[in-house]
């Protein structure tokens, strides 16, 4: 096949799924769209958040060709001579899943100098493996990050309804925009549904828990070995092994000596898989000093899509504090407290005790809770949480 057939080809299935488009689409979109203004940008964000969909209404904007790096026409011919010839007749060029794409740093590097008046512009579902394989074009490219959805985002989906933004749930000056809030929707009710299904708009496509499972399996076996070369199935093994754990587990942490003994496994290489499983954003480990050390014992780890723990029908108790993790880790740091007697996490010097109904103020300065509905003193819904973006 020539190469104006690849490309023709590529063309017809560029405008078939941007006739596919949901017409729905994430609020986070709008002020994500603001940022894309320079002419080289890595977008990372977890699979099935919305990336394709995302560069695919750019496309519908911008005179831009979009490829996927998966595709396997586009290495029929070189792939340096399909690019070439594509910035040629456009303004430029997106690749998605670029670290398919074999030497796409050298290939991106090439491309980016040799049509300075072109954008070029990649994703993938890891801001890590973005990095490794930017070394030399940390100078030419911006990245930004796609977050998974926020229950701001699910309620939107669901009703139509932009609600306010609240960045600081902790800033009493938002009250009024927790009870604007509950004037306009179930709160409480959306948030029972969100930490079932709601961090991803596939939701809205059926077979949830069937197509979570999926991306927690290509997770592990394709983005892994990414990061850490050479993965054995004892390797594979032991991943599996530390997703049930914190699935299934009241303490949300392993036991570093006990799985290395049962799995015949140096501690340094199950560090280094956990290390890669929070690099694809799998897990979050949240330490207890703002000095990283090689092995952080008595760190508390949770997944880093707080909605795991209902697919996997595991301990949905660490849903919250997991969820309060994945909501505050954009906005600044979130350490686990030293003294469980005093707290649970801290952020931003702030400690923060996590709980249901049942959870009293220890020392802590603010206690969020998932059973009410407005702040009250010190404690606070942990549904305004959700409100960030």
């Amino acid at each position: 096949m020539g190469i104006e057939k690849i490309i023709e080809s590529l063309e017809l299935r560029m405008k078939r799924m941007i006739s596919f488009l949901p017409e729905r689409r994430r609020p986070y979109f709008n002020e994500l769209k603001k940022r894309f203004t320079a002419k080289g940008i890595l977008l990372a964000g977890p699979r099935g958040s919305g990336k394709t969909t995302f560069l695919l209404s750019l496309v519908q904007e911008r005179n831009l060709f979009y490829i996927s790096a998966d595709d396997p026409i586009i290495y029929t011919v070189p792939f340096q001579q399909l690019a070439q010839y594509i910035l040629v007749n456009y303004d430029g060029l997106i690749i998605d899943g670029v670290h398919y794409l074999k030497d796409w740093s050298l290939h991106v590097k090439s491309l980016y100098d040799s049509f300075p008046n072109k954008t070029i512009w990649l994703s993938d579902s890891s801001s890590v493996v973005l990095r490794k394989g930017v070394v030399d074009l940390s100078r030419r490219f911006v990245v930004h990050n796609l977050p998974l959805m926020s229950l701001r985002e699910y309620i939107y989906f669901e009703t139509g309804k932009e609600l306010p933004q609240i960045p600081d749930p902790f800033d009493k000056r938002f009250t009024e925009l927790a009870i604007e809030v509950l004037k306009q929707v179930d709160v409480l009710k959306y948030f029972r549904d969100y930490r079932e299904h709601g961090t991803r708009p596939f939701y809205k496509e059926g077979n949830f828990k069937e197509r979570m499972s999926n991306v927690i399996e290509k997770s592990i076996y394709a983005d892994i070995p990414y990061f850490v070369g050479q993965v054995s199935d004892n390797h594979l093994g032991v991943m599996r092994g530390i997703i049930s754990h914190l699935a299934f587990s009241k303490i949300p942490t392993v036991n570093v000596e006990a799985m290395c003994r049962d799995w015949n496994l140096g501690k340094e290489k199950l560090y280094r898989l956990l290390w890669a499983m929070e690099g694809i954003g799998l897990i979050n480990v949240v330490r207890k000093t703002r000095i990283e050390k090689p092995y952080s014992k008595g760190a508390k780890i949770f997944f880093a899509d707080p909605v795991i723990y209902s697919v996997l029908e595991g301990e949905t108790g660490n849903f919250r504090e997991a969820f309060v993790v994945f909501a505050l880790k954009r906005a600044g740091e979130v350490l686990a407290e030293k003294d469980e007697t005093k707290g649970d996490l801290i952020f931003n010097n702030i400690r923060l005790e996590i709980g249901g109904s049942s959870k009293k103020p220890k020392e802590a300065d603010y206690v969020i809770r998932d059973d009410i509905d407005l702040p009250v003193r010190n404690v606070i819904p942990m549904w305004l949480l959700g409100m960030g973006w």
